[in-house]
This record gives structure tokens, C-alpha cells and sequence, in this order.
């Protein structure tokens, strides 16, 4: 068996229920129902073996990656890799008008690859990347047959990244698709490179390209 990665985004959060920008550490945990989300994943994952559960240093992913980490006896390790990237000034905000601009951003980054823009005067798509990208890498590059990692991070990131780590996937088929709550992504290390192998209900044939 070859290495597998489980991309999974945290369980529901207060600011999902406030619809804010949470973005940056210490605000927003998990909510009752996102805490049962994630044992449901976790009763899900039981009997693999993963060598350790990384985890964005964002509270409600935290939260999400210690329940992981209870019931599959996976050590945690929190990196910014992970974190959701940053929306500047709108911050804490529920303001539609914001929301519209993160829509426009990230249509003009994944849909016209106009990578220099900024929500919010926030990160670029080139700053999400050089961050995200190395640690894909390295897992990559480690890799021994067998090997299983979880990954808890953010819908934003995944949406931007998962296009750039998994070539069978295009910025234009993942910019429509849900990336819902505690439901994995498994993407697998195989002779054409990583890629996806299962969306939630979507399963994926080796080398097939969307």
C-alpha cells in the first residue's frame, strides 16, 4: 500500500454559525454538533494506522484534530501550513459586502489566476502556497509504503491548494465542489504523482484528470 493522505476540513465552529471571518488564533471553537462530527470521523478512521494527525494552529481545527487524536492514538502536530489563510482587515467581520469580496478574490485566483490579489489586504494565493506546498512535499518525499496521515485544515486553503498537490484535480472543477465538514479527501501517492482518490461521495480512477 502506498502513502495516503486524509485532507479533512474541522468539525462546525461558532463562527460558521455567525457566518464571520475567523481566520487567525484563539477565537471560535467547535460547536456541540461539530464535536460529535468529529468522533463520527473518528469512529469512521478507526483501525488505520496513521503515523500523526496534522493540524492547522487554528482552535476550531485543533479542537477537531485532538478528538482525532483520542480515538485513532495518532500524535498531533500543529502547523501553519494548515492555517486558513488570512483576510486582513475583514477579520471578525459578517459584513455581506466582505463576503462578496472573498467570492471575487477567489474566483479572480482560481478561475483567471490572478495569484497578486488580496482579501481584505490579507494573503496573497502566493503566500498560501509557499507555505502549504512544502509540507505536501515533504510528506512526499518521506514517504514509505503504507504510511497514513490525517490532515485537518480549512475549506478556503484546501480549495485554493488541493488543485496545486493533486494532479488529477483542476482549479475549475474544485472551485464547485463542497468541501463539508469531517468529510476526508483521501488522495494517494502513486507512480503518476499525488492525487485524489476519493471526494466525499465522488470516487476517482488512477491517472484521470477533471
Amino acid at each position: 500500500m502506498t502513502m495516503q493522505l486524509y485532507f479533512v476540513r474541522h468539525g462546525e465552529s461558532e463562527a460558521n454559525l455567525l457566518h464571520q471571518f475567523s481566520n487567525r488564533p484563539g477565537r471560535h471553537g467547535l460547536t456541540e454538533r461539530g464535536c460529535k462530527q468529529a468522533a463520527e470521523l473518528a469512529g469512521m478512521l478507526a483501525g488505520i494506522p496513521f503515523k500523526c494527525i496534522y493540524t492547522s494552529p487554528l482552535l476550531r481545527a485543533i479542537q477537531t484534530a485532538e478528538i482525532l487524536s483520542a480515538n485513532l492514538n495518532a500524535p498531533v502536530i500543529v502547523t501553519d501550513a494548515l492555517r486558513e489563510y488570512d483576510v486582513g482587515k475583514f477579520e471578525g467581520s459578517d459584513d455581506p459586502a466582505d463576503w462578496q469580496e472573498y467570492d471575487e478574490v477567489l474566483d479572480a485566483w482560481l478561475l483567471r489566476g490572478e495569484w497578486d490579489r488580496r482579501t481584505g489586504g490579507g494573503e496573497s494565493f502566493h503566500e498560501i502556497r509557499a507555505r502549504f506546498e512544502p509540507l505536501i512535499r515533504q510528506l512526499c518525499a518521506s514517504a514509505q509504503a503504507g504510511d497514513h496521515y490525517a490532515l485537518v485544515g480549512h475549506g478556503g486553503t484546501y480549495r485554493c491548494m488541493l488543485p496545486l498537490v493533486l494532479s488529477n484535480l483542476s482549479f475549475e472543477w474544485i472551485r464547485h465542489q463542497p468541501i463539508h465538514h469531517t468529510t476526508p479527501i483521501l488522495a494517494e501517492l502513486l507512480p503518476a504523482g499525488l492525487q485524489a482518490r476519493r471526494w466525499g461521495g465522488i470516487t476517482f480512477e488512477e491517472q484521470r484528470s477533471i
